[in-house]
């Protein structure tokens, strides 16, 4: 097994499985790529079934609101077993709905497909809070900001790939795109099962599942309850739900403001990952000297709500100059948010909790996307193409507010 040393810890030789540290990072990649391969279609996959843009816009927010209420369900039950099975094994199960799921979409012929495609893939939804059980388990504690930069990195790298990719591929169709992600997850689904090693010792995997531990609001009810972590979820909480929003009508924003094609698009997210890959690989090392997770964390904030003025103005000028702006800004944001929120979260509960907290962590994700394309969208349709972002700087204020008076300053 191939090992190597992590420095700042001077009495303990403290190591990382170099193997399933690869996989683990060539997981995320892949997951970057079948994530995001399909955003600059959805909108067009959706047209034929609906008779106006503003139907269209709601299909497409209903989308993701029905994909977030299969994963509130099924995130704490897949945390539970992850922390009972072991990792390995459920998020290959994760992995290979997902593809199912994206297959499923691609076929089409009925909205009810779409919806379907959907729930197929939110139900089998936890393999991102899987993937970061998988990182807690095999970091030490003082490094996982750190690597859950790099995790953040290693999306944006496929994310610079798949949007690229869904555009060109939508040039063959716009169900072209949702293959291509179905066999991009099968091939991780592969590349695990020959070379994933399992993460979690048996001897630190939870004994028994309770019912209460697989109830989702039973669940979220205790790890709210938790005094060190409540101000950090419900700050990312507020979070969540304006970025939730932006992404759901992302596409549908760019084609109704500034009439983008599907390629436009896709360059604009390939853009995005290029940017969070230079914000983890240059930005976020010097960062982590200088301020602590909570303070990265606040200032990831601050980033944000700048951003969503700009896409604001640039709705209200219909001026894209100022929406690529506010992206960028946003974009910065987001990626030193994800990390901090990351590491202050794992830090705060031992190995065979990890797959717990992370799996609360997906359903208060998944419980804001339940909430925020229906929103999104409809503040959209009703309110004009600036109410989303208006409304994210509103909350993002109060979420900078909630995250101030929190504990976590010196994590």
């Amino acid at each position: 097994m191939f090992k190597f040393r992590l420095h700042n810890e001077p009495n303990t030789e403290q190591t990382v499985d170099k193997k399933a540290l690869l996989f683990g990072l060539m997981s995320v990649f892949l997951c970057g790529i079948g994530f995001s391969i399909i955003a600059p279609v959805v909108p067009f996959l959706v047209q034929p079934y609906t008779s106006s843009p503003g139907e269209q816009a709601i299909v497409v927010t209903l989308l993701t609101s029905v994909y977030a209420v299969c994963v509130f369900f099924a995130a704490p039950v897949l945390g539970a077993l992850s922390d009972k099975y072991g990792r390995r094994p459920l998020l290959l199960l994760c992995l290979l709905g997902s593809a199912i799921g994206y297959f499923v979409f691609g076929i089409g012929g009925a909205l009810w497909v779409l919806f379907a495609g959907r729930i197929i893939e939110g139900v089998t939804g936890g393999s991102i809070s899987t993937i970061f059980a998988y990182f807690a388990d095999i970091i030490p504690p003082q490094q996982r900001t750190k690597y859950f930069g790099w995790v953040s990195a290693v999306v944006g790298a496929g994310t610079v790939i798949g949007p690229t990719l869904g555009g060109l591929f939508a040039k063959f169709g716009y169900a072209a795109p949702m293959y291509f992600g179905a066999i991009i997850t099968l091939m991780n689904v592969v590349f695990g099962m020959l070379y994933m090693p399992e993460s979690l010792d048996k001897k630190k995997r939870l004994k028994e599942i309770t019912l209460v531990r697989l109830n989702p609001f039973t669940q979220l009810a205790s790890i709210l309850s938790m005094r060190n972590l409540t101000r950090l979820l419900v700050s990312a909480f507020l979070l969540w739900i304006p970025n939730g929003s932006l992404q759901a009508v992302f596409s549908q924003f760019t084609m109704d403001t500034f009439h983008w094609k599907p390629a436009l698009i896709g360059l604009m997210f390939s853009i995005m990952g290029v940017q969070d890959i230079i914000s983890q690989g240059f930005i976020m090392p010097k960062l982590l000297k200088k301020l602590s997770d909570k303070q990265i964390a606040m200032l990831g904030m601050v980033s944000e709500m700048i951003g969503y003025s700009l896409i604001a103005a640039s709705a209200l000028f219909s001026f894209y100059p100022l929406f690529i702006a506010g992206m960028f800004i946003f974009g910065f944001g987001d990626s030193i948010f994800g990390p901090s929120f990351n590491g202050m979260l794992s830090k705060s509960v031992d190995s065979s909790e990890q797959g717990r907290i992370q799996g609360g962590s997906q359903s208060i994700q998944a419980l804001a996307r339940m909430i925020e394309p229906i929103i999104g969208g409809q503040i959209y349709v009703s309110l004009g193409h600036a109410a989303p972002a208006f409304m994210g700087i509103l909350l993002m204020a109060a979420a900078i507010l909630v995250l101030s008076k929190g504990r976590h300053a010196s994590v």
